[in-house]
């Protein structure tokens, strides 16, 4: 297997991104899966554990860091901003159709988390997308309107909405981009702040399990208004007739998010449920990241599988 770093344009803006190839690739061109990261995350962390794991069972895979994150270009820096991450995605479909080593008529599409909700509307309007699939998938608005649980108090959004108004006039004004922490200082200050889900993120980007240096621990305020209108799964059903896989654990705090999107989606429809695993889990815990890349495996061999009908050029 190879990995080489490579870089293409998102509406203006340099995208960074790992592409993996499996060894002996000269015998045609391959399947390849585009594969997105968590909110804050790097396409060093979850989404290449994933890719590594798919390009060992023969896929071609490219992680790629959203506009704005990681190594990616863009400034402000830290703004998470739902409509770019989609045509970030779509603009690693398109450049993995121009490789010589990939069949253009074979590509899939897999979200994590935030990545499980953005993939959504990417494929609903892409039709050069055969397959998609989400793992720990998750509405991004709504987790900050409603938290993760949908049990957050309304003022919570209101307050921050106050905020990033606030700092977006301050902006105008030549006073600097606002941001705020994602994460507390301490992993007790996470799981006060934010119960067992908050103490998850906390251990996985905070501590030595996972944390990366291009991680966002900040975001913009100005990311607030853009992600609090987003709706990722409002047009789930246009995915159909490809299919979609779920993949959800069954203590994640965010599965009533994904489970509701698999319920208006329309057929083919796949559902996995991993016994046992958190939200969080599903990053990079090998117990349950080793039967997720196992139903993808299948799922995406038999639906990226050569087909005397091309998608649409």
């Amino acid at each position: 297997m190879s990995r080489t770093h490579v870089t293409f344009d998102s509406a203006g803006i340099p995208i960074a991104g790992h592409l993996y190839l499996p060894d002996g690739t000269g015998a045609g061109r391959l399947p390849a899966i585009v594969v997105g990261h968590p909110a804050s995350g790097v396409k060093e962390q979850a989404a290449g554990l994933y890719a590594t794991r798919l390009t060992e069972r023969g896929f071609a895979a490219l992680a790629i860091d959203a506009a704005f994150q990681g190594e990616s270009g863009g400034t402000p820096r830290g703004l998470e901003d739902p409509a770019h991450r989609v045509e970030d995605l779509k603009a690693a479909v398109s450049f993995l159709a121009t490789r010589a080593e990939i069949d253009a008529d074979r590509i899939g599409m897999l979200g994590i988390c935030a990545s499980g909700g953005y993939v959504i509307p990417a494929v609903a309007g892409d039709h050069r997308v055969r397959a998609v699939a989400a793992v720990s998938p998750a509405d991004i608005g709504r987790q900050f309107r409603d938290g993760a649980d949908g049990a957050q108090d309304p003022v919570v959004i209101q307050a921050m909405l106050d905020a990033a108004a606030a700092a977006r006039t301050a902006e105008a004004r030549g006073e600097g981009v606002g941001t705020f922490r994602i994460f507390p200082d301490t992993a007790e200050e996470a799981r006060v702040l934010g119960g067992q889900h908050g103490f998850e993120g906390f251990e996985y980007y905070c501590t030595d399990r996972a944390q990366h240096p291009r991680s966002a621990k900040e975001f913009t305020w100005s990311s607030i208004d853009r992600i609090a209108t987003f709706d990722p799964f409002r047009f789930v059903e246009l995915i159909a007739p490809r299919p979609l896989l779920m993949i959800i654990g069954t203590d994640a705090v965010t599965k009533h998010m994904g489970a509701e999107a698999f319920a208006n989606a329309a057929e083919p429809k796949e559902l996995m449920w991993i016994d046992g695993a958190s939200h969080v889990d599903l990053y990079d815990k090998p117990e349950y990241v080793g039967l997720a890349v196992e139903r993808l495996t299948a799922f995406f061999t038999r639906e990226l599988a050569p087909s005397s009908t091309p998608a649409v050029a």
